[in-house]
């Protein structure tokens, strides 16, 4: 009986050893400098990282990954599963401009995991050293580089006694929060929702034959769910082979993704829909001549809005290169359940509200809502209104909740929350849900998400928590009066001419009060705002608007009505003091 991936990983080290499991691609391009590692390495690796692990008692307790891309983390990672230990997958600190941002996360992190160890590449081992005086966290942490680990510690290896409710890793929610959220993904967790992706991607025996294994290319960041459960442990889970390059690479030349795609011919590949944008940004004649698409047939788009513009034009401008409209693959997940809750039907266009039968018009397609598919197998979506707990009809918008031997534990050592948001009952139902926060409707059985019950943040597919971007602005200028500032986002094409031209999906704005005699200094503001989010969050935000005190709605208790503002500015209500637009 297979207990957890560690398992799987033996059985396809005994019955393939040869057999790539991963391809990275150092440069991100194929004719670059590639990393390959076979089941057989894999499996040897992992089982000496575990017995290092094992030999110093460290069974249960946090392993904190701070790894750059590439097959060390998946060691690290997988590792840890073979010791029973928990994996706390992280950011390690890379540039001037990151190095605050994850240091503070980085600081976060180890207290809320109360991580005994940190597993990472050399350099970044080496680099911790350094730092001693900003992490004083790193005196009773243990901080080794894995690849300094010898082959034959494996042979020390004892398998750990694992059950389906061990916890696996903790999977902490994205985004800089000041009470970050660890999802306690468990062993029996990670195989339904391996299970769940599988059978809803088509990944069958037949088809790994047919792809001769080649299953995935992805440069989606290992340290996030989608990235993690998805390419990487489905290919452990399956027996297959992926091919793997940098976040950062896939960013410099979007088209590395596209040319990855042409030269390995995988079955499945995908990431958030900006992903898509950037393809389209760097779409030209030259690069469509070079490349086949047609083997891709699951182009998964999840992880913020689906945006039917993007599929329209991603489908009109690839088609010359072999890309087919049934191969746009929108989905739907969360952290909380793993990964994957919904996901469209292989080989079958997706479905659109207001969409033509026949003969796609671009006015129809573009306003069109995008199903994020069905439920996987013994996956139960119910619509419920949020206040009542009662499910709703088909067709009406409500909270999103799930359940199913994919959602989570709940939060590491947060009972309040995780009774909150994973343990809801519903009218007329069995058992417990989990309360995702987002807002959806069905019809005929397809998930349709339609935005979010909470104030999240989303922008080029990272998380954002609106009270950190206010927090930041207060603290960025004496004028704005604390309190008294709201953040959402707006649809790059909402409100007026404020946006970038061409723009495409969610974008921040900043709405902040400010003393009647500083009025004057309003463009130096706003700049010194600007920078200090941009700097603090990586956020670029779209406006920032001062207005006169008193103005911004908040509830009778004093906190700030976010959807509220976002209304007011978005139908020109505002009491506005300056609001220079984008240049």
């Amino acid at each position: 009986m297979v207990r957890s991936l560690v398992d799987l990983l033996s059985q396809h080290a005994a019955h393939n050893p040869d057999r790539t499991a991963y391809r990275y691609l150092a440069t991100g391009d194929p004719d670059g400098e590639t990393q390959e590692i076979s089941y057989g390495r894999l499996a040897e690796r992992s089982r000496a990282v575990a017995a290092w692990l094992q030999e110093r008692g460290l069974a249960g307790t946090r392993a904190m990954l701070l790894y750059p891309p590439g097959p060390e983390f998946i060691c690290g990672y997988l590792g840890c599963l073979a010791a029973g230990v928990v994996a706390v997958p992280g950011v390690p600190p890379q540039g001037r401009t990151q190095n605050h941002r994850a240091l503070t996360r980085m600081k976060r992190l180890i207290a809320d995991a109360d991580a005994k160890v940190i597993l990472g590449g050399r350099e970044v081992i080496n680099a911790l050293s350094g730092l001693a005086e900003h992490l004083p966290e790193l005196a009773d942490v243990t901080c080794v580089a894995t690849e300094d680990l010898p082959d034959e510690a494996a042979a020390s290896w004892r398998e750990p006694d694992l059950t389906a409710d061990s916890v696996a890793f903790l999977q902490y929610t994205s985004g800089s929060t000041s009470a970050p959220r660890g999802v306690m993904v468990t062993h029996g967790n990670l195989l339904d929702n391996e299970r769940v992706i599988t059978e809803r991607m088509g990944h069958t025996p037949d088809v790994l034959e047919e792809y001769g294994h080649e299953m995935f290319v992805s440069w989606l960041p290992v340290y996030h769910d989608m990235g993690l459960i998805g390419p990487v442990l489905n290919t452990v889970y399956l027996g297959a082979t992926a091919t793997l390059f940098s976040p950062l690479h896939f960013l410099q030349r979007p088209e590395r993704w596209l040319t990855a795609i042409s030269h390995y011919r995988p079955h499945t590949s995908g990431g958030p829909n900006f992903a898509y944008e950037l393809c389209l940004k760097h779409a030209t004649p030259g690069l469509l001549d070079g490349l086949d698409l047609g083997s891709w047939k699951v182009a998964f788009n999840g992880a913020e809005p689906v945006r039917a513009a993007t599929l329209r034009r991603f489908t009109d401008t690839f088609a010359p290169a072999g890309f087919r409209r049934e191969s746009l693959y929108p989905c739907y997940g969360l952290a909380e359940a793993t990964l994957m809750v919904t996901g469209s039907t292989v080989h079958t266009p997706p479905t659109l509200l207001q969409a033509p039968e026949t003969g796609p018009h671009a006015g129809q397609w573009d306003a069109a809502a995008v199903s994020c598919g069905r439920p996987g197998p013994d996956v139960t979506v119910a619509i419920a209104d949020p206040e009542r707990h009662e499910e709703l009809p088909e067709g009406e918008t409500g909270e999103i909740w799930v359940r199913g031997a994919s959602v989570a534990k709940g939060y590491w050592r947060n009972a309040l929350a995780t009774r909150e948001t994973f343990r809801a009952t519903l009218t007329g139902h069995d058992g417990r849900f989990l309360r995702t926060g987002d807002l959806g409707f069905l019809r005929d059985g397809e998930l349709f998400v339609t935005g979010r019950l909470k104030d999240l943040i989303v922008i080029d597919g990272r998380n954002h928590y609106p009270q950190d971007l206010e927090l930041t602005a207060e603290m960025a200028h004496p004028a704005l009066r604390p309190g008294c500032t709201a953040a959402f986002s707006v649809d790059a094409g909402d409100g007026g001419d404020a946006g970038e031209e061409g723009a495409v999906g969610e974008q921040a704005v900043l709405i902040a009060e400010i003393a009647p005699d500083a009025s004057s200094e309003a463009e130096k503001i706003i700049d010194v705002v600007r920078s200090g989010i941009g700097e603090a969050h990586g956020v670029s935000v779209r406006d920032v608007v001062l207005v006169q005190p008193g103005t911004i709605p908040k509830t009778s208790s004093g906190k700030i009505q976010r959807r509220a503002s976002r209304a007011a500015y978005l139908e020109g209500k505002l009491a506005v003091i300056a609001a220079p637009a984008v240049s």
